[in-house]
């Protein structure tokens, strides 16, 4: 994989980082998202053929981690784009493609993306939404749990369990489920994060879906699956790092100004160190986060499942330990609407626990990458 960005990758960062600039952090999601999409960023990782960039997840998290350094990031960019407009324009009929793909691309259109449950969170094997068939319909039951911006979204890409005719063994399948469906219900959840997306709980009670609604082949299974869920986890840490980034530079500036007993605060090492670290940590996740990226966009699914575990991981912890030492930087003003740091606190937890909680990243990385036993 290449060492260092390309010149069309830095003039896309330049380009986004500019546009996160005029936003700020007192952005409008619906302005900057209408914004991002004439200029082409929400749809850069879309095939030309259906109105996209015709790049990458590397280009889309580039844009992403950009918007995020100027405190202005969109998470939807995570959902609508990355996974569902990767898994449609994968495993999509032509029909799907012609219908979601321009639209997902220009903005006009978003989906959501609802796999977690109360019960089984994000496992795919303990996943109890069904699907089966009724004619030439299916019918779609179950519920879900903290999915984000279905009130927003003209539709949801719902991760259900059909029977396997062969096995009789029940597999995933996605549907696309519209957000007027009959028996499709949402409820919001009371979260004490405050973010511009809300999160939803959702009922499908015997939801009726035309045929066409199945996104590829119902015997595909996981293959279908982790080809959204890869991307998920390389824009989380995309959104992780830029956060972090954002965090930094309000406390690099400030220890840079704030002085106390004729000398900037920065020049004392035990606020300078602190700060050095967090920086070299967010290098290093964007570096597993590009390995990750380029991997997936040469089609190595496997490698890129384990680089995209890795960057999700390191990029977590660097944006919380980033976001916590900034806030300690600024003292008090650490805590003040001003700064705009106080709200990253929480927020920076979420790439700790979202879309998979750390614990369940070294499982997987002690299990696939080193080969040690299972406890459960």
């Amino acid at each position: 994989m290449p060492t260092t960005e390309t010149d069309e990758h830095k003039s896309l960062r330049e380009a986004v980082a500019a546009l996160g600039k005029r936003h700020g952090r007192d952005f409008n999601r619906e302005q900057l998202w209408s914004e991002a999409a004439k200029l082409g960023y929400l749809g850069v990782n879309l095939p030309e053929a259906y109105g996209g960039g015709g790049g990458g997840i590397a280009e889309l998290s580039i844009v992403l981690e950009e918007l995020g350094a100027a405190g202005c990031p969109l998470l939807m960019m995570v959902v609508s784009p990355a996974i569902c407009g990767t898994v449609i324009a994968r495993f999509g009929t032509e029909a799907q493609k012609q219908e979601w793909l321009p639209a997902l691309a220009d903005g006009t259109r978003t989906m959501a993306f609802g796999i977690t449950e109360p019960d089984a969170g994000s496992n795919s094997h303990r996943i109890t939404t069904t699907a089966h068939r009724d004619g030439a319909d299916w019918l779609l039951t179950g519920r879900k749990v903290f999915i984000s911006g279905v009130d927003i979204a003209d539709a949801t890409l719902i991760v259900g369990r059909t029977e396997d005719s062969r096995t009789g063994r029940l597999k995933p399948c996605l549907f696309i489920v519209p957000r007027d469906a009959e028996g499709f219900t949402r409820r919001q959840i009371d979260m004490e994060l405050q973010a511009a997306e809300k999160q939803f709980e959702l009922t499908l009670d015997d939801v009726r879906l035309p045929a066409e609604a199945l996104v590829g082949d119902e015997d595909a299974g996981l293959l279908q699956l982790f080809a959204g869920l890869n991307p998920e986890r390389i824009m989380t840490a995309a959104f992780a790092i830029g956060m972090g980034r954002y965090a930094l530079s309000q406390a690099i500036t400030y220890a840079r100004d704030r002085t106390v007993w004729n000398t900037p605060i920065g020049a004392h090492q035990a606020i300078a160190h602190p700060l050095a670290q967090a920086h070299i940590d967010l290098e290093l996740a964007r570096l597993m986060m590009q390995k990750a990226a380029h991997l997936y966009d040469a089609g190595d699914d496997v490698a890129a499942g384990e680089a995209a575990n890795m960057a999700k991981y390191a990029a977590g912890e660097a944006c919380v330990k980033a976001v916590d030492q900034a806030v300690h930087t600024l003292g008090g003003n650490g805590l003040t609407r001003e700064f705009g740091l106080a709200s990253l606190i929480t927020a920076a937890r979420v790439a700790r626990i979202a879309p998979v909680s750390r614990e369940m990243i070294l499982n997987y990385v002690s299990h696939q990458t080193l080969g040690l036993p299972k406890s459960y």
